[in-house]
């Protein structure tokens, strides 16, 4: 594997799962799902392609996950669990390589239109309070470059994304690559005004499920609307009392795991599960 990719590895025993983290590039976002998993699954944990010389593009990110699903040791095409951002770059995976993806969970999936961003800052801006509003304005003067701002102002309204968290220890991740976020994310907005996303998930055969919080500030609905004309196989599960990140609601955590958990082993070893042709795309 390329010397700029770190995969993680959880569990043992059982079929593979690849879990894809957030931002872009929070690596490590994923690690709780992948430690969730870890007791029935064998878990790969990539952390993807940190900014250099060469500008991230989502093609970059998709040739790195090619070579992560390649190197699985995977007598089939494995399951793709991405959070987020994570959830984006799976669909992207499956529409540029459906032969060699598995079954797909998105968990509290990005967005894929105008409308649904819109929406996200509509609800955000109804959560912040004047205090929080007041400090928000402060950035401004306290940081020059935007994408700094960006990742401060994250910083300040994260409890924002979240119904009623379960506090956990922090990992031993990096900060934010502020750069690779910028890059990538740039990218896919750039693919999705010129149409290519989301058309392009007309491609993906696997199963596909959506998980999500209904107090993520990240529409749920919209965003599953804007993908069935493309997806008409998507499954959705909503939950009440949960934000953002559901592995770390106290009202559902255990349901959440229990329910991704059951989905994938029967997708896993249904008539879906397949080994790859290792000519196809």
């Amino acid at each position: 594997m390329d010397d700029g990719i770190l995969i993680r590895r959880h569990g043992s025993s059982g079929p593979v799962v690849i879990a894809l983290h957030g931002g872009p590039a929070a690596a490590g976002s994923a690690a709780p799902i992948a430690r969730g998993l870890s007791g029935a699954f064998r878990v790969l944990e990539p952390w993807q392609r940190a900014s250099s010389a060469e500008p991230l593009t989502v093609a970059r990110h998709v040739a790195d996950l090619h070579e992560v699903v390649l190197t699985a040791d995977s007598g089939v095409a494995p399951a793709l669990v991405g959070e987020s951002w994570g959830a984006m770059l799976a669909l992207a995976y499956a529409a540029a390589h459906p032969a060699h993806a598995g079954p797909l969970v998105l968990v509290g999936c990005g967005t894929f239109d105008t409308a649904a961003r819109a929406r996200i800052g509509e609800i955000l801006e109804e959560r912040t309070d004047d205090a929080l509003r007041q400090r928000l304005q402060e950035l401004s003067r306290e940081f020059s470059d935007p994408w700094e701002r960006l990742a401060k102002r994250y910083e300040l309204i994260r409890h924002l994304y979240s119904y009623d968290p379960i506090e956990e220890d922090a990992d031993d991740v990096p900060p934010l690559d502020v750069t690779a976020h910028r890059e990538t994310w740039d990218d896919m907005l750039r693919l999705q005004k010129e149409g290519v996303y989301p058309a392009a998930f007309a491609a993906i055969t696997s199963p596909v499920i959506m998980l999500h919080g209904a107090y993520d500030p990240h529409p749920g609905q919209m965003i599953r609307d804007s993908l069935v004309p493309y997806i008409p196989q998507i499954e959705y599960q909503e939950w009440e009392r949960c934000g953002h990140h559901p592995w770390k609601e106290r009202a559902i955590r255990e349901e959440f795991f229990s329910t991704l958990g059951d989905w994938l082993m029967r997708n896993t070893q249904g008539p879906h599960s397949t080994s790859p042709d290792p000519a196809a795309p």
